[in-house]
């Protein structure tokens, strides 16, 4: 059952898109300058962490955080790991969204063109199963990936559906930990973010 491994989730670090609130999931965009710094933060604080394994969204903005924290050489694709496909809302903004459709929300409305968010669970169950694989033995398992996708991996870590992770945010370049007390799965860290 691989009690006790932990799931280190780390948001890729700003772009252009994450910075104006833009949903992105199939837009294959870099990081920002400050993205780029924040993942230099990354590596300072990660120095001297072990991980049994490290899984990367197969997205650049994702990728590129990895390898500037020092785990490029190490990490494998991991197509669970892409961000929600947002459909025909693809680079809009919710206020733009809003603007159409009152009151839309991600998780709330239809994503015409996407994944619903149940969709989207069903894949971060995958993950979760993968990563208590590779490191049975009370490891440490880096996922670097998207907000709603860790987001909603965090709340069926801890037993919510899908739409659970709208009650929990998570900032650009931050870092939370999913572990255990005793046997029930717990976020034992949320959104560490290094300015």
């Amino acid at each position: 059952m691989s009690v006790g491994t932990e799931l280190w989730l780390v948001r890729h670090g700003e772009t252009e898109w994450s910075l104006s609130g833009a949903h992105t999931s199939r837009t294959d965009i870099p990081l920002t300058e400050a993205g780029r710094k924040r993942a230099e933060k990354l590596r300072d604080y990660f120095k001297g962490t072990k991980f049994d394994a490290v899984f990367e969204s197969p997205m650049r903005r994702a990728k590129e955080t990895c390898a500037i924290a020092g785990f490029g050489n190490v990490a494998k694709v991991n197509d669970g790991l892409r961000e929600w496909d947002y459909g025909v809302y693809e680079g809009k903004t919710t206020k733009e969204i809003q603007a159409e459709i009152p009151g839309w929300s991600v998780w709330k409305n239809e994503i015409v063109g996407g994944e619903t968010a149940e969709h989207v669970g069903e894949r971060a169950d995958g993950v979760i199963a993968q990563a208590l694989a590779a490191a049975p033995d009370c490891g440490k398992v880096a996922l670097f990936a998207h907000a709603h996708i860790l987001r909603i991996l965090a709340a069926r870590w801890i037993g919510l559906p899908a739409t659970g992770g709208a009650l929990l945010t998570l900032g650009t370049g931050s870092v939370s930990v999913l572990g255990w007390e005793r046997e029930t799965r717990v976020i034992a860290s949320w959104n560490r973010e290094f300015n």
